[in-house]
């Protein structure tokens, strides 16, 4: 990385908690910490303060005894990005360039991704292309590669660089038409890219989107949001040439009943009440009536926003839960409100998973989402083979 000048966030790697908090304090909360080893971002956490921090030490501890605790500056706010690419020694080919739909902080087999992606800029796209390019060559890679990338502020971090397969591989391949296993594995063995036909990178006139599938309806009780630790089983394809609509297909393959109209609940923490407004009044325009818990609704209506006010559990009835379990709640958009989920918004995200409710947990969700039924509404589902759409591809 330094020899090509390519950032990383602040980091280091510990095996005590003393270590872990002298290096916490030179990087500054909040922090990632996870211990060697571990798949999935198993016993992962966002750290924000040093009791949390002595608390992990020993769940990594427990997770992979004797080894180090690896920590980083935590990004937030992130967009995160994953690139596969496949490389024969002297030659690199981008197969997929996938920007997640949730920021970063999210374990990546649990974020929705988009190919290609959907809001960054060229200049962007070119850099992502560049560094590529050039950790392939240094890391002398023979096959697949896969890197994790966060752009913060329009700079560009490498998070992770694996030099193999990765779960995403599967859903890049049914993208583009191309067997990408097939060909690194081809390459491994001694062929050229050229020999293959890979001589450029893949642009497609559709868009297609990731889903992850989550077991949480077998599990009452269990909280829906996501972190860190992956929680995905499985994972789906939407595939469309609008983002919307593409969007739209991935959920209601995922197992999520979009809802095209009917009544919104809307509680979301501090730093999101303002973005919220811009989602909450694309809801309305829409055709949704909205109810929302007491900040939030103050929010909205000082926003000329048309909103109800219910009842958090424990304010008065019926609450929020009591209009959810009646049938008078279409869809949930509730973001966590602090670092410990509180016991009502638990109850409200369990309760939606219980009666079928779409719930939401993200910003960038909810923005998604809104972007989903717009279309819906104005366009429409169109339903082609995946052949079809591969006939459209330019290689």
């Amino acid at each position: 990385l330094n020899k090509l000048r390519l950032i990383q966030p602040p980091n280091g790697t510990a095996t005590s908690f003393e270590e872990a908090r002298r290096i916490a304090e030179e990087i500054g909360y909040p922090v990632v910490v996870r211990p060697s080893y571990v798949l999935g971002g198993r016993a992962m956490e966002i750290v924000y303060d040093e009791t949390s921090l002595e608390r992990f030490v020993h769940r990594a501890v427990e997770a992979s005894p004797m080894h180090p605790i690896l920590i980083d500056k935590f990004l937030e706010d992130a967009i995160e990005i994953d690139v596969d690419a496949v490389s024969d020694g002297s030659t690199c080919i981008i197969a997929g360039i996938m920007e997640h739909i949730e920021a970063a902080g999210i374990h990546s087999g649990d974020s929705a991704c988009v190919t290609p992606p959907y809001s960054l800029s060229d200049d962007l796209i070119e850099q992502l292309k560049q560094n590529t390019y050039g950790l392939a060559r240094e890391l002398q890679v023979v096959g697949l590669m896969n890197i994790q990338y966060a752009i913060k502020n329009d700079v560009v971090f490498i998070l992770e660089v694996n030099p193999r397969a990765s779960r995403t591989i599967p859903f890049i391949s049914k993208a583009t038409g191309i067997p990408w296993a097939k060909v690194a594995a081809k390459v491994m063995v001694g062929k050229k890219l050229s020999e293959l036909g890979i001589v450029k990178e893949v642009q497609t006139r559709h868009i297609a989107v990731k889903e992850s599938v989550f077991p949480f309806k077998r599990f009452y009780g269990v909280d829906t949001v996501l972190g860190p630790e992956m929680k995905s089983t499985r994972e789906v394809m939407g595939i469309d040439t609008d983002f919307g609509v593409a969007f739209a297909k991935s959920q209601i393959s995922a197992g999520t009943s979009i809802p095209l109209k009917g009544r919104v609940f809307i509680s979301v923490m501090n730093k999101d009440k303002r973005s919220i407004v811009f989602v909450a009044k694309k809801l309305v325009d829409l055709g949704f009536e909205l109810v929302a818990t007491k900040g939030t609704a103050k929010v909205l209506a000082n926003n000329g926003i048309q909103v109800q006010t219910v009842f958090k559990v424990g304010e008065g009835r019926p609450d929020i839960v009591d209009r959810m379990k009646n049938g008078e709640v279409q869809l949930v958009i509730n973001t966590p409100s602090g670092k410990k989920p509180k016991v009502d918004e638990v109850a409200i995200r369990s309760q939606a998973v219980a009666h079928n409710i779409p719930i939401i947990t993200t910003l960038s969700g909810a923005e998604a989402v809104v972007n989903g039924i717009e279309s819906l509404l104005k366009k429409g589902m169109a339903v082609k083979s995946i052949q079809e759409y591969h006939q459209s591809i330019l290689v």
